[in-house]
């Protein structure tokens, strides 16, 4: 099976994103390698671990990063209520280098630098603090979930094609042919209505080069 055609019509990809899990940042990246190379109609939207976590007993650590994280979200839908979803996919980018590559764990200052670097008005950084924007998060959030259930598997989400997907969870972002490689299998593997669930052990540490 192949996708080399310029005629291919592009493949829906959706990709449900928190700006602070590691692991939606690594596909994220992947799938950006894949659209140099495939016909992608690819889109980012919004979720929120604080959502999705909503409710569950979580690690000190993780708790602390969970309950931080809503404010970049709250940034993100605001910036696409002002300037349209189109504006997700840079925006995502600036917060993704300066929390997963940077280290920078002041969520002000990431939303801060990340709206200078795009030109994009400084005012929206107030939504990292305002409550009234938790609705639309809540309306993204639910949009990127199983219809049938209501629910997410975990994060990253893909919507490919209509069908939703947890995964791939990577430890590292697959470059060049690597990248186009793994997303012909997995796409293969998307239009199976049958097929429900691949998994290993997770070894190893995470990296963003």
């Amino acid at each position: 099976m192949t996708h080399d055609s310029p005629t291919d019509s592009p493949t829906r990809v959706d990709l449900f994103f928190d700006p602070a899990c590691p692991f939606a940042w690594i596909t994220s990246r992947w799938l950006l390698e894949v659209e140099r190379e495939r016909p992608l109609d690819l889109r980012f939207q919004v979720m929120s671990l604080y959502l999705h976590n909503t409710g569950n007993e979580l690690p000190d650590w993780y708790r602390e990063l969970v309950d931080r994280s809503i404010g970049p979200v709250r940034v993100a839908v605001a910036a696409a209520e002002r300037h349209g979803e189109k504006a997700l996919r840079d925006l995502y980018t600036a917060f993704g280098v300066r929390i997963h590559e940077r280290r920078v764990e002041d969520f002000d200052e990431v939303v801060a630098g990340s709206l200078a670097e795009l030109g994009l008005d400084q005012d929206l950084a107030a939504a990292a603090h305002d409550p009234s924007y938790d609705e639309a998060v809540r309306r993204s959030h639910e949009a990127g979930a199983e219809a049938d259930t209501g629910a997410y598997v975990g994060t990253p989400t893909l919507h490919v094609d209509g069908t939703v997907w947890f995964g791939p969870v990577l430890r590292a972002v697959p470059r060049g042919a690597e990248a186009v490689e793994l997303f012909d299998a997995f796409r293969v593997l998307a239009t199976r209505p049958d097929f429900f669930e691949l998994k290993r052990t997770r070894t190893g540490s995470l990296r963003f080069d």
